[in-house]
């Protein structure tokens, strides 16, 4: 079996624990799962939308967050650790429109014990920046 392979294995089994997740109402897509990088699409659509009918910004956070959070914790190798959320920013750069849908990168920056640090570029389809954000997540043990 290839590494990609148990990765995405792992993660899909991660997944499975807990169904009904934000990433899943919100209809995120993952497209690959590696330790140094994740992909994922999510529609613009009625559940991502703001009132004006664009991409909401928290619709792009939640997406960042949650690859930010899968990367970080793919590269955790005791299995009574894990990665959460403790500070996230984002710099929206241009709309979407419902009807559309964004690609979403995640790059570790660092990844260390305590902390990682990922980077988040969501695009559209065309590759143009929609918003670009940055993700610390404390490394803790689970309860």
């Amino acid at each position: 079996m290839k590494i990609a392979d148990e990765v995405r294995e792992k993660v899909e089994f991660m997944l499975s624990k807990n169904p009904d997740n934000m990433g899943k109402t919100l209809g995120i897509e993952f497209i690959s799962f590696a330790k140094d990088e994740l992909r994922a699409t999510m529609s613009v659509d009625h559940r991502t939308i703001q009132p004006f009918g664009i991409l909401h910004g928290g619709a792009s956070v939640a997406l960042a967050e949650t690859l930010a959070s899968i990367g970080a914790w793919l590269n955790l190798d005791d299995e009574n650790l894990s990665a959460v959320g403790l500070e996230i920013n984002a710099n929206h750069i241009r709309p979407v429109s419902a009807g559309n849908h964004v690609k979403a990168t995640a790059k570790p920056l660092h990844r260390g014990s305590q902390t990682q640090v990922w980077e988040v570029r969501i695009t559209t389809d065309t590759d143009k920046l929609v918003c670009i954000s940055r993700c610390t997540l404390a490394v803790i043990k689970r309860r």
